[in-house]
């Protein structure tokens, strides 16, 4: 099995890029437009290479956000990412993709404020 595992996001040039495409289609969509056959997942955009693996963070285990149309997909990128130290949510669709590809606009635009890259987005249940 090949797992497709669509994390892009190429700084700047894909920020900019990024901000016109939101309204027509992710980066994640077009993937899978592209790969109509290919089980796209759109996973790891919203954390830098640092804390891919076994982030330590004061908080606890970060949140990886999650999207793809392919549920036993979805279910095995869920696992590589609990083997890494990550909780997972998944929020549905490719289509989803939509909603992740700006939190890494929000996650490069805080690096670049305060000069650190050693951050990640952590969902709170009540």
């Amino acid at each position: 099995m090949r797992i497709l595992s669509e994390h892009g996001s190429a700084g700047k040039r894909a920020e900019r890029a990024c901000l016109s495409a939101w309204f027509v289609a992710a980066v994640g969509e077009m993937v899978q437009r592209w790969l109509p056959k290919a089980k796209v997942v759109k996973a790891y955009n919203t954390v830098g290479n640092a804390l891919m693996v076994h982030p330590k963070l004061p908080g606890g285990p970060p949140t990886m956000f999650i999207a793809g149309n392919d549920e036993g997909t979805k279910k095995t990128v869920a696992q590589v990412c609990d083997a890494f130290g990550w909780e997972t949510i998944d929020i549905g669709g490719i289509e989803g993709s939509r909603h992740l590809e700006p939190m890494c606009v929000v996650w490069v635009l805080h690096g670049a404020r305060t000069g650190k890259w050693n951050h990640a987005f952590k969902m709170l249940h009540g």
